[in-house]
């Protein structure tokens, strides 16, 4: 059986693909950035034939909390000033780490989906504004690689995916490693949303934030989450009915979180009782040759009973 989305999970609006000579913002909206990783990501994005522009405030550092890339407000401002610019096409993110979920209430989401779509990138922290995206704006997104991270730098395979996503996205409309595989078998169609669990979790009672996921497809994936953490992360989305009418799941890599075989118990035993399918090693989020996946667009996961490979396909190319 195919499960479909509801009209509580309508897809999001596209926006337009990247071309040579467009115009992409940097910025910073959680972690403090080494100077010389943004460099070598700016790099890359020239070659690429893009324009990138930097936030003002990307190489800042909170004079206290030095986890922060600078004050709560300057974050915010830089993330939705390059929005409403008119040049802009895309807005990509530095780095995660943490403090997305700190500066998000203090955009102004109006003005954000006033101005329209953009291309959003980025994965981990991040989380948190492509959820604020998705429900305050009603933009699709791409959780991918981020201009000053290592995966983008460095792994070629990733950064290809992203690459070809945002110029050609009619070319990597199935996802998935040759490693993906039913944990529970089925076949699901819903709109694509998720991110980094423990952010998803995070964000449960948080003003604007998902109350359901009827007719969603959540895709999930974690860092640095020991079995028993992930284990209540999970519970927490469950208990709450964060979960409640989701099609399917389709999980990513789990990277420093323990003994893969611990955390397959983990998500078999609090994602089975769903009853939906469940697909694992998809290849997205932390780990190597990570996939880019659009949210906010339909797909469909196909999670074969025979052992054979599952896919995730989506139904519209990520951007127009």
């Amino acid at each position: 059986m195919t499960r479909e989305w509801s009209d509580a999970a309508r897809p999001l609006t596209r926006p337009s693909r990247l071309r040579p000579g467009s115009r992409v913002a940097v910025v910073a909206p959680s972690g403090p950035v080494p100077a010389e990783r943004l460099e070598g990501g700016l790099a890359i994005l020239r070659e690429w034939g893009l324009e990138p522009v930097v936030g003002p405030h990307v190489l800042a550092v909170h004079p206290e909390l030095d986890h922060l890339a600078g004050a709560d407000a300057d974050r915010a401002g830089d993330f939705q000033a390059a929005w409403c610019d008119p040049s802009v096409a895309a807005v990509l993110c530095a780095r995660g780490g943490y403090g997305a979920h700190r500066m998000v209430d203090l955009v102004d989401w109006a003005a954000v989906r006033a101005a329209g779509p953009k291309v959003f990138v980025g994965y981990s922290d991040v989380t948190a504004l492509h959820e604020a995206i998705a429900l305050r704006a009603g933009f699709a997104t791409l959780h991918g690689p981020m201009t000053a991270t290592d995966t983008f730098r460095e792994d070629a395979v990733a950064r290809e995916h992203l690459r070809a996503t945002l110029f050609e996205p009619e070319t990597v409309r199935t996802l998935g490693l040759p490693t993906a595989s039913a944990l529970v078998p089925g076949r699901a169609r819903g709109v694509l949303y998720g991110g980094c669990a423990s952010l998803l979790a995070a964000g449960i009672g948080a003003p604007g934030g998902r109350t359901h996921a009827r007719g969603g497809l959540l895709a999930i994936e974690d860092t640095g989450e020991e079995p028993y953490r992930l284990d209540g992360i999970l519970t927490r989305l469950l208990r709450s009915g964060a979960l409640a009418g989701v099609a399917g799941v389709v999980c990513g890599s789990w990277q420093e979180c323990g003994p893969y075989e611990k955390v397959r118990a983990v998500l078999a035993e609090r994602l089975g009782p769903l009853g939906i399918p469940v697909a694992e090693e998809l290849g997205f989020g932390h780990g190597p040759a990570a996939r880019t996946i659009p949210l906010g667009v339909p797909a469909v996961l196909n999670a074969p009973a025979d052992g054979g490979r599952c896919t995730l396909t989506v139904e519209v190319p990520a951007l127009l």
